[in-house]
């Protein structure tokens, strides 16, 4: 298996040029058309200096406080991650809505078609503690709960039409960087849109990673204040903390105006919704 992260990430999926040209459509464009077409086929895409370092240092102190541990005393790290929920203080607000952020949103979801934020979460903050995190199963994000609260995955997804991975601190390749498995939402797409309605999440999990162990796979790593870009139905997973500083994510969705609808016609396809179209038509 491939690992590789940040800029030197190798697509699964070689770029190939469509006919909208997306820097063209977006002024100040924070993505080439070459990375648009690469998160297309690989489903992630990883757009650096995404919001300033500065807010990234603010926000890590303010989810400091939130752990109720010490940064300066190990001792107090006990637990392999300690989740924290949405905050919407100044500077989180900020930090997802910088100029560079609402570009790639516009260039990947559709100039119109994404919901605004006005803050950020969930925090699965990890420590370097040796004790699994038992978490780190192969899935897609669910979008919802059937009947009876159990979760489901929306072939619409109009509450997702991006995961985004906020990175607050510095993540390497020992830091619990989470896993993604490049091509794997059109595994994801293929199998959500032949159910064609809510899936249930853990059937939806065990088939697709039984489905995508082949594909190649990449790590988030990167700075803080970069984020990783995803397709919605990309698979992917946590992993074991191995390095020696905490890990600060945020993982939100971005949701949708609209819902994903692959059969619009190709000048109009969002690259969310592309992906899903090359999906079923092959």
């Amino acid at each position: 298996m491939t690992q590789c992260a940040g800029v030197g990430i190798h697509s699964a999926h070689p770029p190939t040029r469509r006919s909208t040209d997306y820097s063209q459509v977006v002024p100040g464009a924070a993505l080439s058309d070459d990375d648009v077409e690469r998160f297309i086929g690989d489903g992630v895409v990883l757009l650096r200096g995404a919001f300033p370092r500065e807010l990234a240092d603010e926000c890590r102190q303010l989810l400091w406080a939130a752990t109720g541990c010490d940064e300066h005393d190990r001792s107090t790290w006990t637990l392999p991650v300690i989740r924290i929920g949405g905050r919407a203080d100044p500077p989180f607000a900020a930090a997802i809505n910088t100029q560079r952020l609402h570009s790639a949103f516009d260039q990947l979801a559709g100039p119109g078609r994404w919901v605004p934020r006005s803050g950020i979460g969930t925090f699965p903050i990890r420590f370097p503690v040796d004790e699994a995190p038992g978490d780190d199963g192969w899935h897609i994000e669910s979008t919802g709960a059937d009947a009876t609260g159990n979760p489901t995955v929306d072939p619409a997804s109009r509450e997702r039409l991006l995961l985004l991975l906020f990175l607050f601190s510095d993540v390497g390749t020992d830091d619990a960087p989470t896993r993604l498995r490049l091509g794997s939402h059109l595994h994801g797409a293929r199998l959500l849109f032949k159910e064609a309605k809510p899936t249930d999440f853990f059937r939806a999990a065990r088939e697709l990673d039984s489905e995508t162990q082949h594909l190649p796979e990449a790590v988030a790593t990167g700075g803080a204040g970069d984020v990783w870009l995803c397709h919605p139905f990309v698979v992917h997973a946590a992993q074991r903390h191995r390095g020696g500083r905490v890990k600060f994510m945020a993982q939100p969705p971005l949701g949708g105006v609209y819902p994903i609808d692959p059969t619009r016609a190709s000048a109009d396809r969002s690259p969310v919704e592309e992906a899903v179209h090359r999906a079923l038509s092959h």
